[in-house]
């Protein structure tokens, strides 16, 4: 399978919690290594957790190495102070990550984006952007810390 359709199941995956995941926007993970599905999530209702942590947790030790499509840029930081999904993703040590649409959000912010690639992992941004920021029309990103706690 390729990068689309491997970034098209995790749109897929977030579709079907749109607007049943509270103040946080539904996100879609599929982590792939050597070409096979080892993990994927969706963002839970309510808002947690999220779509990282799940397919992470799926994965195990399969994610070093791995590759992690994820329709919304991984947080930098959580309200809640637990590890974001970009410090999980950079603890996890998959290879690549590649995102479909920015977060504005001040808990992601591009700060997710810069955390994975300061750890050497690489980041693409932007694969089927169009069709994941459809699912994000009614969010409305935090724009301070405390809009979200």
């Amino acid at each position: 399978m390729s990068d689309e359709a491997f970034m098209r199941r995790a749109i897929a995956l977030a579709a079907t919690r749109v607007g049943r995941t509270g103040d946080n926007p539904s996100v879609g993970c599929v982590i792939v290594r050597d070409g096979a599905v080892v993990g994927e999530g969706v963002t839970g209702e309510g808002g947690r957790p999220h779509a990282e942590e799940v397919a992470l947790d799926q994965a195990g030790s399969a994610a070093e190495g791995a590759t992690a499509y994820v329709t919304l840029e991984p947080c930098a930081l959580r309200s809640t102070g637990v590890a974001s999904c970009s410090e999980r993703l950079v603890a996890s040590r998959v290879a690549r990550v590649v995102i479909a649409s920015r977060d504005s959000s001040v808990f992601a912010g591009g700060e997710g984006c810069r955390r994975l690639h300061n750890a050497g992992i690489v980041t693409d941004r932007g694969l089927l952007e169009a069709e994941a920021d459809a699912l994000y029309a009614t969010y409305r990103p935090a724009k301070t810390l405390e809009s979200r706690r």
